[in-house]
């Protein structure tokens, strides 16, 4: 999934998966498999650095960082315990 920002400001998420080809004149318009096409304000490079980024990421994740192990310490046992 992309980020990108519609001509009007509002930002939208887009599955990356589902675009045909994106043209730049003047505007930016991304047409998807589906037909449907798309004005956004970032470039026709920018969406590609962004698609080219999404693909690598799916490729080689970032490893997650591992919850961290608490140190095995019992209770003490309290004369009120026994």
């Amino acid at each position: 999934m992309v980020e990108l920002t519609r001509l009007n400001g509002h930002p939208l998420v887009l599955n990356a998966e589902l675009i045909k080809f994106v043209e730049q004149n003047p505007d930016t318009v991304i047409t998807l498999v589906t037909g449907d096409k798309m004005v956004v304000r970032e470039s026709a490079p920018e969406v590609m650095r962004l698609v080219l980024s999404y693909r690598r990421s799916l490729l080689h994740p970032e490893p997650q960082p591992r919850p961290r192990e608490m140190p095995h310490n019992p209770a003490p046992v309290t004369s009120d315990q026994e």
